[in-house]
């Protein structure tokens, strides 16, 4: 007997199976959200992982840097499958690391690391892995959305909006730091 992936999410709904079995998703489909002057695409949260690991997408035009954050038990990765993203983080021991990704690059985030990225290209696309559950960050911080693009105008939530967020899925905003020039 063969068994057929769920193929549960659409543009009509959205939402990820929420438990782990087998699902495909077509391209652009996933949870959306905006989030400043990005659009997130949750493929793959801590539901379907049993809290091990989330995956998305992120797409953004040339921009502002994101806030300084960090998570203090939340790994994290980038991978850039389109256009050029600065990534910075605090290396733990005083000093930072700064590098322009391109197009195939990757990097990596270890929990409690202060960092940030901003888009260097015209546009920017990566691939990000995290610890399960941050995924749904970004969805509780901007708001969700049908569209497949990045907003025309920036979402920037109102204050409650995102210190709420932060604290449900344990991100922490450093507004004192600034590691991008």
């Amino acid at each position: 007997m063969t068994a057929e992936f769920v193929r549960p999410v659409t543009d009509a709904d959205p939402a990820l199976p929420g438990r782990p079995v087998p699902y495909v998703l077509a391209a652009g489909e996933g949870e959306r959200a905006h989030l400043f002057d990005q659009l997130f695409t949750v493929l793959l949260s801590g539901d379907e992982t049993e809290g091990q690991f989330g995956v998305f997408t992120m797409e953004a035009p040339r921009g502002e840097a994101i806030p300084v954050h960090s998570h203090a038990d939340v790994h994290e990765i980038f991978y850039v499958l389109d256009g050029l993203v600065r990534v910075v983080v605090e290396d733990g021991e005083g000093g930072r690391v700064d590098q322009v990704l391109t197009t195939g690059d990757f990097g990596y985030v270890p929990a409690g690391h202060r960092h940030t990225f901003r888009v260097e290209s015209h546009r920017a696309r990566t691939l990000g892995v995290n610890t399960g559950g941050f995924e749904r960050f970004f969805a509780a911080a901007g708001e969700r959305t049908a569209s497949r693009m990045p907003p025309a105008t920036p979402v920037v939530p109102p204050p409650e909006q995102l210190g709420d967020a932060a604290r449900r899925y344990r991100n922490e905003f450093h507004v004192d730091a600034h590691l991008i020039d």
